[in-house]
């Protein structure tokens, strides 16, 4: 079984990092296609191109012979399906409804810290990280209930406190990018967090997503509000 991957900018895209980590994580194999952004505009090559692949219209998408699926937990449930041997999510019942819960509230909610604080992964950018809780109250709101909802989860997990639910599963692949946007806005989380973080971007899938988004040296200005140029 191969697959093939569509993602967009490892730099920015939050959405396409999620199945990527997840499958190299669990050594699940796939061909890569990158899309890189231009603008999201209905003629853009961007959106032309991934159009004509999905009537979607946006990354990820993954490709199953001649089945297409579109959105990046769509695409998990379907990896988790198809490899039932590698755990993708936790094997006890009650912690794998657990996991769905937390990966559902990634997949819909914590709007504020999307809006404000998009994934920059090349970028240091501690400035604008305080001039954004300064300005935005619900983005701090934001951070203290994610900072507390995973705590909690990481301190009661008696197994082993790297990860969510004891070993890596596709929980954590969904909230690495929310801990990348903490690490470079240089947001201030409890310690309990920090680690988890740390653990995070030394995590096999991860630290090569890492590593590949810093070597893209692209500039797409409607990804950087926040700055004139690279």
């Amino acid at each position: 079984m191969y697959y093939t991957l569509y993602i967009g900018n490892k730099n920015y895209s939050t959405w396409s990092m999620r199945p990527w980590v997840v499958m190299k994580y669990f050594d699940i194999p796939f061909a890569e296609k990158l899309v890189k952004f231009d603008s999201f505009d209905e003629d853009s090559l961007f959106k032309t191109t991934i159009s004509s692949i999905s009537k979607f219209g946006t990354v990820p998408i993954l490709v199953d012979n001649d089945l297409v699926i579109t959105d990046s937990l769509a695409i998990c449930e379907y990896l988790a399906e198809q490899h039932r041997n590698l755990a993708l999510w936790p094997t006890d019942i009650k912690r794998r409804a657990m996991a769905r819960s937390l990966v559902a509230k990634m997949h819909s909610g914590f709007q504020a810290i999307r809006n404000y604080l998009p994934m920059n992964i090349e970028a240091e950018l501690p400035e604008v990280g305080q001039i954004i809780l300064r300005d935005h109250p619900e983005v701090k709101k934001e951070l203290l209930f994610l900072d507390d909802l995973l705590t909690s989860f990481l301190s009661s997990n008696k197994l082993n406190d790297r990860y969510l639910f004891g070993d890596f599963s596709i929980a954590d692949g969904f909230y690495a990018p929310l801990c990348l946007r903490l690490k470079n806005y240089h947001i201030q989380t409890s310690s309990t967090l920090a680690n988890y973080i740390e653990t995070i971007c030394h995590t096999k899938g991860i630290q090569a997503w890492i590593n590949e988004a810093l070597k893209e040296h692209s500039f797409v200005t409607m990804d950087e509000p926040y700055r004139l140029h690279r």
